[in-house]
C-alpha cells in the first residue's frame, strides 16, 4: 500500500448532509452511541446498549426480530420514526466532518465523508481481509431497506509527515473552533465533531487526498456491501459513495489488536485431545493477563494460540511442519503462510478440529475477557490470538494478498451513532 507516493487516481471524499441525533431529544449523546455492529458482544452487550437509551443506535444496526426480513424492516421503520419525531435530523448543508477521539493515551483525528467507491483492482482502496458472503448479504439488505449508511468504516492513509499540509492542516485549523458535538462514552473516550464548510478548505482536502490510496482498517464487510449495492444500480448516484472515516496514520498511528475465536460445540478437553501429535500443548498459569504474556512470548518465536474455556489456559504452539506443509496453501507469500490466522484456519479448524467457518460454529469476539467468559459459560473453546504487526498487514495489502477474515482489529474505531448518511438526501 504505497499511501505516500503519487497515484493516477486517488481518494475522492465528498461532503454529505449528515444525520445526527438532536441532543435535546435523547438522554445523552453517549447513551445513544454504540461500538460497530460486529464489536458488540451479544447478547449481553446488546441488551446493555438497548437499555442505555430507548433511542440507542444499536436498534438500527442490530435490530431484533424473528427473521432477517423483519429485522431490516424494523430498522427502517425505526429510522423513519426517529426522523419524523425529530430524534434524528439532517444537517442543513452537505459538509465534510472532522472527527476526534481521545483518552489519556490516544489522540486520533480524521475526516468523515462520502468516499467514491472503487474495486480493489484499481489500487485506490485496498482490503487486507477476506469477507463472509452471508454477512455481506445481511448488511446489504439492511442498507437497501433503510436507505442509509449507519456507521462509518475506518480507512487509513499515510500522509507526508512533518509539518501538516493539505488535509492535516485543515484538520488542525478546524479543531480550534467550537465543535458541533462533544461527548464522553463509557469506555473513557472523548469524542468531538466539527463541520468543514469553507470551500477553500474542502479544495485543500480534495487536492491532498487525490495523491493517496487507503487501507481498510475496519469495515471490510461494509466496504464489500457498498460495492455490491453499487453494482446493482443502473445509473450513477449516491450508491457510488460510501460513508468512511479517513485517518492519516503518519500523524495518528492506529492500534492493532487480535480478534479471538469462540468455537461453539467444542469443549476444551476435546480440542486438546485432537491436538496430540500436531502441536505442543502446555498449561500456563493465570490470571488472563499473565497467560497472554506467555502467548506473546511464544508468538515471538512462531505460531502460537491460547485456549481457554475450562477454567484454565493452554498454550498451543510449535506446529508439526508436515501438518503445515499439507494444509497451508503454497501459492501465497511466506508472510501469509506463517500468519497465525492462516495456520488456525487451514491447519486447526479445517484439518484437526474440522469445524466449518459458519456463524453457528465460530464466533468472532474482539474483547479477550468476553471470549473467555462466553467459552466457560457455553462449555466451548476460546482461541485467543496474538496481534499481527501493522507492517505485515500493509505489506500483504501492497501485494494484493488478503488475510483470513477477522485477522486484525484496528482502533480506536469510530463510535457508531455520531453521524450517519441518508442516501435519499444526496
Amino acid at each position: 500500500m504505497n499511501t505516500s507516493g503519487p497515484v493516477d487516481q486517488g481518494l475522492r471524499l465528498i461532503p454529505f448532509r449528515g444525520l445526527r441525533y438532536v441532543p435535546e431529544r435523547v438522554g445523552s449523546l453517549a447513551a445513544v452511541t454504540s461500538p460497530p455492529y460486529d464489536v458488540v458482544v451479544r447478547p449481553d452487550g446488546l441488551h446493555h446498549l438497548e437499555s442505555a437509551d430507548p433511542h440507542n443506535i444499536v436498534r438500527l444496526i442490530l435490530p431484533q426480530a424473528d427473521t432477517a426480513r423483519d429485522r431490516h424492516r424494523q430498522a427502517a421503520d425505526t429510522l423513519d420514526r426517529w426522523l419524523a419525531e425529530g430524534v434524528i435530523a439532517p444537517d442543513p448543508d452537505p459538509v465534510l466532518y472532522v472527527y476526534e477521539q481521545r483518552n489519556d493515551e490516544i489522540l486520533q483525528r480524521g475526516l468523515i465523508g462520502a468516499l467514491a467507491l472503487s474495486p480493489a483492482a484499481e489500487g485506490i482502496v485496498l482490503p487486507h481481509e477476506d469477507v463472509m458472503d452471508d454477512v455481506v448479504a445481511d448488511r446489504a439488505e439492511l442498507m437497501r431497506t433503510t436507505g442509509a449508511h449507519l456507521e462509518p468504516l475506518l480507512l487509513t492513509y499515510r500522509g507526508d509527515g512533518g509539518t501538516p499540509t493539505g488535509a492535516g492542516a485543515v484538520i488542525d485549523r478546524t479543531v480550534l473552533r467550537e465543535p458541533l458535538l462533544a461527548t464522553t462514552t463509557e469506555d473513557g473516550f472523548r469524542h468531538r465533531l466539527w463541520a468543514v464548510t469553507d470551500p477553500s478548505d474542502r479544495r485543500e482536502i480534495e487536492t491532498d487526498l487525490a495523491r493517496h490510496q487507503a487501507l481498510i482498517a475496519d469495515g471490510h464487510h461494509r466496504w464489500a456491501t457498498y460495492l455490491r449495492l453499487q453494482r446493482e444500480q443502473s445509473a450513477p448516484g449516491p450508491w457510488d459513495y460510501g460513508l468512511v472515516l479517513l485517518v492519516d496514520t503518519a500523524r495518528h498511528p492506529l492500534q492493532v489488536r487480535a480478534i479471538h475465536r469462540l468455537l461453539r460445540g467444542l469443549p476444551v478437553s476435546r480440542a486438546l485431545k485432537a491436538l496430540s501429535g500436531h502441536f505442543r500443548v502446555q498449561r500456563v498459569e493465570g490470571p488472563l493477563p499473565r497467560a497472554l504474556d506467555a502467548l506473546a512470548e511464544a508468538a515471538s518465536a512462531g505460531n502460537a494460540f491460547l485456549l481457554a474455556g475450562d477454567g484454565g489456559f493452554h498454550l498451543v504452539d510449535r506446529p508439526d511442519p508436515d501438518l503445515l506443509a499439507r494444509t497451508v496453501r503454497a501459492d501465497r507469500p511466506d508472510a501469509w503462510r506463517t500468519l497465525d490466522a492462516t495456520v488456525l484456519h487451514s491447519a486447526l479448524l479445517d484439518e484437526v478440529w474440522r469445524i466449518p467457518d459458519a456463524p453457528e460454529h465460530i464466533g468472532y469476539i474482539h474483547d479477550t475477557a468476553a471470549a473467555v467468559e462466553q467459552a466457560e459459560r457455553l462449555d466451548a473453546t476460546a482461541v485467543l490470538m496474538h496481534p499481527v504487526r501493522e507492517e505485515v498487514v500493509r505489506d500483504l495489502a501492497r501485494q494484493g494478498v488478503t488475510m483470513p477474515r477477522k485477522s486484525t482489529s484496528f482502533g480506536p474505531k469510530p463510535a457508531t451513532g455520531l453521524v450517519m448518511r441518508s442516501l435519499a438526501l444526496d
